[in-house]
């Protein structure tokens, strides 16, 4: 989409270079790495490891070719956020503490899984599995725990297997809701393809599940969700902010474009959505939207703070995954969410906020999949 937009090739790798260079080598890195073997990727402005960024570097680094930073990060992350015993054997303690290496949570965020899954078993196919890291096996370890979860100690299986759709964490209460940005079809029809461990019609019908859900959770004018629903779609309240369209959310249009590339098995629904979520943005001015709103597409009036700054923002992230969109509409000449992205800049905003963590993934992520470098990876062979 990118050469189609008019960018020459030579600039568009420079491009996905440079801003990978920035997250994994630059100054204002996230990627850090930890003597010969491993290396891990903190959300600076909350002074954590995420599940959400080590699984996101993986993908990052399988997708990119990257095999060194690929197996620093899985190696570090087994080791000291993967559960090796316990009811919550398999999974993976969602946040941690990198100065004190003490976990600041035990529990597993479903999403963190759901990447750690979907790269291995890329990282399978890309690189096979007798180069240092069996990467199958770990996928299928990590799969075959969560298939043995059946309530004991509280610990249930990371998709809720009456609804068919991703738990928001796989623990307690929290298993009977969900967060519309962890519903990820592309991911569930990969599963069905590669892990091969006897769930294949279980993981398409998720898939195709999810596809219902989003037609739910996302409203018919605007196109915007909630950050955290029940199955149905309705908004779920949670102790920490009202029901809106934060952080959370940008991810959803990059997910339903991913799956429309991929996948493409709800194209004229996933045509219309697009189509309503880029005018919404556009309304509201391509250059200046802010980046959290009720959504009926007004202004909230509580405002979720990212680490300690409580301030709406015309955000990266938004700016990115509001460009992927555009991957849904190859019917129309309107490119300019796309040429919006190529003229963002990974660097501090003018009041000197600057987020290479959140905004800088999905700033990555976006260039990745609207240049073609981010894609369902086949066997070489197997």
């Amino acid at each position: 989409m990118l050469r189609e937009a008019g960018y020459s090739q030579a600039d568009i790798d420079k491009k996905v270079t440079q801003t990978y260079q920035a997250l994994f080598e630059g100054p204002n890195r996230i990627y850090f790495e930890v003597g010969d073997s491993m290396a891990y990727v903190s959300d600076l402005k909350n002074h954590d490891v995420r599940t959400e960024g080590v699984s996101y570097g993986m993908m990052i680094a399988v997708q990119l070719n990257k095999k060194e930073e690929f197996d620093r990060i899985w190696r570090w992350s087994k080791k000291y956020l993967q559960h090796q015993e316990g009811p919550l054997k398999g999974y993976f303690a969602w946040s941690l503490n990198p100065a004190t290496m003490k976990r600041n949570s035990e529990g597993p965020a479903s999403d963190g899984e759901l990447y750690f899954v979907t790269s291995l078993l890329f990282a399978s196919n890309r690189w096979g599995n007798t180069t240092g890291v069996n990467y199958y096996q770990e996928a299928r370890n990590i799969l075959d725990a969560m298939w043995k979860k059946d309530g004991t100690g509280d610990v249930y299986n990371l998709i809720n297997t009456q609804h068919k759709q991703i738990s928001f964490v796989p623990v307690g209460d929290m298993y009977n809701w969900t967060d519309p940005s962890y519903h990820v079809p592309a991911f569930m029809e990969v599963w069905a393809e590669y892990a091969e461990d006897g769930h294949e019609s279980f993981y398409r019908a998720c898939a195709d599940t999810s596809r219902a859900f989003l037609h739910r959770a996302c409203d018919p004018v605007t196109g915007l969700n909630y950050d955290y629903t029940e199955f149905g779609g309705k908004p779920h309240a949670t102790k920490w902010a009202p029901p809106a369209f934060r952080y959370d959310s940008w991810r959803v249009p990059m997910n339903i474009a991913m799956d429309y590339v991929w996948f493409g098995k709800d194209k004229a629904w996933q045509e219309q959505y697009a189509q309503r979520f880029q005018e919404f943005l556009r309304s509201k001015g391509i250059n200046t939207f802010e980046d959290q709103f009720n959504v009926d597409g007004s202004r909230p009036n509580f405002i979720l703070q990212a680490g300690n700054v409580k301030k709406l923002r015309h955000s990266l992230g938004l700016v990115a995954t509001a460009a992927s969109a555009s991957l849904i509409r190859r019917n129309t000449n309107e490119l300019d969410f796309v040429h919006a992205l190529w003229r963002a800049k990974l660097e501090p905003y003018e009041d000197g906020y600057f987020d290479p963590y959140y905004d800088g993934i999905l700033y990555l992520f976006s260039l990745m999949h609207l240049s073609g470098k981010y894609q369902a990876i086949k066997p070489q062979q197997r």
